[in-house]
């Protein structure tokens, strides 16, 4: 991959993109720009583990498949890789699972790039008409509850280690924080 991302003059196209195949990073394409980062810690690769097993029952029973880290086309041209998903029935030999298809996704804070999940992605998300955002933050296991208002999100709810994140939507399920933590 390396050679052909310093060979490569020009914005990207998604065909370009996904011509690069799997990659040890991960590596999301925004508006003909690649945005690389190295792959996650032990601690935010167990959050999201525990997060998945704690909706895998509820998702399952609403008819539904939660995957972490998959492509999701929010438009042409614009595919970041989301932490964790929800979706509704896909094509799973896809590359890519289309913005119309994800009831909520999920993105668990480093530190490194928070801003890129507090705004851009935020940004981004709710303008690809995605209902849900879930935000984990890695030190504390603080969950930050989103839902789409219009073009934007507005929070609907924060949940800190001891309280209860009890979703009714898009699955019915109960999530406590110190639960995701190592």
């Amino acid at each position: 991959m390396t050679a052909a991302v310093f060979n490569h003059e020009g914005p990207w196209t998604e065909e370009e993109y996904l011509a690069l195949g799997e990659t040890q990073q991960r590596v999301e394409l925004f508006d003909g720009s690649l945005h690389v980062t190295p792959a996650p810690t032990p601690r935010h690769q167990n959050i999201s583990g525990e997060l998945r097993a704690v909706l895998r029952a509820p998702v399952r029973e609403a008819g539904l498949h939660v995957l972490e880290a998959v492509n999701v086309r929010l438009r042409p041209g614009r595919i970041p890789i989301p932490d964790l998903v929800i979706t509704g029935p896909i094509d799973f030999d896809e590359l890519n699972v289309e913005a119309g298809d994800v009831r909520l996704v999920c993105e668990i804070i480093s530190p490194s790039n928070a801003s890129t999940d507090k705004v851009l992605k935020m940004h981004y998300y709710a303008a690809a008409g995605i209902e849900w955002y879930l935000l984990v933050e890695q030190d504390s296991g603080t969950m930050h509850l989103y839902r789409r208002r219009g073009g934007h999100y507005t929070e609907q709810s924060v949940t800190r280690p001891g309280d209860l994140l009890v979703l009714t939507e898009p699955v019915k399920a109960t999530i406590r924080p110190e639960d995701l933590l190592p």
